[in-house]
């Protein structure tokens, strides 16, 4: 801007452009304006992310809440509760019943996760080094069970173990009619042919999990293995198994969730029978909600579960976390 003879800034002339002085201050409603535009800015990326949380709110936050809430009540769903405090979280770890449940559950952890990987890690060590022709078909047939619904799996193993049932068919034509019995009617075989179910379903999902993972794995490190004289069973425990640590930890992460939160498997097939053998606590949520109206207890039950839940898979994720680094 030109200055006049005695100093002072002279007025603009006629078109000109004027820019503040270096230094001059940025006029208030300058840096209002930007840091109000700054700051939604910033909030922007929550706004498209705000339906799915009110969803998740709205079906998940919400329920576990009203849990909490009901839990420490003595309700039975129609009149008033009375406030027990932590009585029936007490009567969870006190009650032969409840603790039979979860004990259960424990088993079923065993047949519908721990069998499922072993077995899973033999099939797709042996499918991922074949190249025979119809191997994405077995693929298929191997996650079928997958993509069955649970009430249809529950339905037609329920006609397999019946007592004239195929599975005492095949018995008795191979001369083995001693082995004959009432599969879901025995109380000590009832809870391992429920668990046998769960190997069945889970097997293929962590088989498709792991092979996966092993076709990941570069075809030179077994070369270099070969070069060096490892055997197959040296491959897979030097190579394979540490490869797949990844794929492991959330196949144990699924299977274990579906053991512990099983309920339509056990309601189609022996509904929680014969006496408690398969009761689980999901089936005993089910039962106290709506059979015996104890609704306080079955959401500390409810509510004991989704804890017992959490803890196992935050474990799984700090072993599968360890064991990548």
């Amino acid at each position: 801007m030109p200055r006049s003879s005695t100093g002072t800034d002279a007025p603009p002339a006629r078109g000109e452009i004027t820019r503040p002085a270096p230094g001059r201050a940025v006029s208030s409603r300058t840096t209002k304006g930007g840091s109000t535009r700054g700051r939604w800015g910033k909030l922007a990326p929550y706004g498209f992310i705000l339906p799915a949380f009110l969803v998740y709110a709205a079906f998940l936050l919400y329920p576990l809440l009203r849990s909490v809430h009901l839990s420490l009540f003595d309700y039975d769903g129609l009149t008033v509760g009375t406030f027990v405090g932590l009585d029936n979280y007490a009567e969870v770890f006190s009650s032969k019943a409840l603790r039979a449940s979860f004990l259960h559950a424990l088993v079923l952890i065993f047949f519908y996760s721990v069998l499922p990987v072993m077995i899973g890690l033999v099939l797709a060590a042996i499918l991922s080094r074949t190249k025979a022709r119809g191997l994405p078909f077995f693929r298929t047939v191997v996650f079928l069970p997958q993509v069955i619904a649970m009430v249809v799996v529950a339905v037609a193993w329920r006609q397999i173990y019946a007592p004239q049932g195929s599975l005492n068919s095949l018995l008795r034509d191979v001369g083995l009619d001693s082995l004959t019995k009432s599969w879901l009617g025995d109380y000590t075989w009832t809870l391992p042919a429920v668990g046998f179910i769960g190997t069945w379903v889970s097997t293929g999902l962590v088989t498709v999990l792991l092979l996966a993972g092993m076709s990941r794995i570069p075809s030179d490190q077994y070369e270099a293995a070969r070069m060096d004289g490892a055997g197959a069973v040296r491959e897979f425990f030097s190579i394979t198994l540490p490869s797949v640590r990844g794929e492991i930890t959330v196949a144990l992460t699924l299977t274990i969730i579906a053991a512990l939160k099983t309920f339509d498997l056990i309601y189609m097939t022996t509904s929680g029978g014969p006496g408690n053998t398969t009761s689980v606590p999901s089936f005993e949520v089910y039962r106290r909600a709506f059979k015996t109206g104890e609704v306080g207890s079955a959401a500390a039950v409810g509510v004991t579960l989704t804890v017992l839940i959490f803890a196992i898979n935050f474990a799984i994720n700090r072993w599968g976390d360890r064991s990548n680094r």
